[in-house]
């Protein structure tokens, strides 16, 4: 289990310029945004505006903070987001605008090439949970309170990368939330 902890993740600008975004895994290690298989991140979007596109890249986003966000794509589909609902998956190459609810917002979003790679988000309530992961990585992001993962704590902040096949116990107090993202080859 290779662990990640807050403070060494990376921040950096957003392919757009609009904002800047927290890159908590890449690979291969050190990819740029144009050569990524598949990228964990955390943003803020202070202001509505369009997404960057990323040709031939499959996309979730899931709200962490704030009152939400609506998705107005090019071909007319909008979707409305906030922190209860589940992640949204969408074409990262589909032309879209983020419009803030009211105030600003902190996203998770995972990326992978879709050429290369496949991926699931689910986010867990504190408690006592078991993952499992049949091929490819498991990856567990702590949002709040401290998670017991197989012995280790992961703050708030903190992630695991493990590899598959894996079943991992996991357990936090009631007010903790956790990311569990599956990534595996296509």
């Amino acid at each position: 289990m290779r662990i990640i902890r807050a403070a060494d993740c990376k921040v950096m600008p957003w392919k757009n310029g609009g904002g800047t975004t927290t890159e908590i895994a890449v690979a291969p290690e050190g990819a740029s945004l144009s050569d990524f298989d598949w990228r964990i991140s955390m943003a803020h979007v202070g202001q509505d505006g369009p997404f960057s596109s990323f040709p031939g890249i499959d996309r979730t986003l899931s709200v962490l903070t704030g009152n939400g966000i609506r998705l107005a794509f090019g071909d007319g589909e909008t979707v409305a987001l906030d922190r209860a609902g589940k992640p949204f998956f969408f074409a990262a190459d589909r032309a879209v605008d983020g419009l803030l609810v009211d105030g600003p917002i902190d996203d998770l979003n995972v990326m992978s090439r879709r050429d290369g790679w496949t991926h699931s988000v689910e986010r867990l309530s504190g408690g006592s949970h078991e993952v499992k992961a049949e091929r490819g990585l498991l990856v567990l992001v702590a949002r709040r309170g401290e998670w017991q993962v197989t012995g280790v704590a992961l703050a708030a902040g903190d992630s695991a990368i493990l590899p598959a096949p894996t079943v991992v116990a996991l357990h936090a107090e009631s007010a903790g939330e956790l990311f569990v993202i599956r990534l595996s080859p296509a």
